[in-house]
């Protein structure tokens, strides 16, 4: 055994290293950024009338999968939610569910006036702004917004992710958020 190399120590943690250094570089990190970046798989959460522009969107005409994004049905393994039109409060546990389901990273569009402030159902007792449940990273504003404006959604993400990365920094203020409001009904 003249000449050979011996390692000694724990190789599981060698690897999570080695690994994590080579994520880090730049070359490999842009290669992972791009293949999140053109692999947007929404899950369906059809709430409402948007979801009729959702399908249009990607069906021939537009055709929303030549831009990398495909729907799919499972959430464990899609990475980004479309929130179409109104969540009401029950709906909203479903979308927290499916979003807390999803592989990271994870991504979330609004679509629609009823998903950003509640729309034409604003001052309703049962309606839920989308960005209070789960973290949103791309408005679409419109009644129903068109299917070309879904398409802006999917390349402004595309761009966001190449530039930003895949980091969540909203993950924190909504765990903030969140606890500020439990604290607060705790006085009530």
């Amino acid at each position: 055994m003249e000449g050979g190399l011996v390692f000694i120590g724990d190789l599981d943690l060698t690897t999570r290293k080695v690994l994590k250094w080579l994520m880090e570089r730049k070359p490999i990190k842009d290669i992972v950024e791009w293949a999140n970046a053109f692999s947007l798989w929404p899950v369906h959460l059809m709430t409402s009338c948007c979801g009729v522009e959702m399908g249009a969107a990607y069906a021939p005409r537009f055709d929303l999968e030549r831009y990398g994004s495909l729907p799919f049905v499972s959430p464990r393994q899609t990475n980004l939610i479309i929130i179409e039109g109104t969540l009401t409060r029950k709906m909203a546990r479903v979308a927290r569910i499916t979003w807390e389901q999803m592989v990271d990273p994870k991504f979330v569009i609004a679509m629609g006036a009823c998903a950003i402030d509640g729309g034409l159902f604003w001052n309703s007792y049962n309606v839920v702004r989308a960005n209070e449940v789960i973290p949103v990273d791309i408005y679409i504003p419109g009644c129903p917004p068109r299917p070309e404006a879904l398409a802006r959604a999917i390349l402004m993400l595309q761009q966001r992710i190449k530039s930003r990365g895949i980091t969540r920094h909203d993950l924190e203020l909504i765990e903030k958020n969140l606890k500020l409001e439990k604290v607060e009904f705790a006085r009530k």
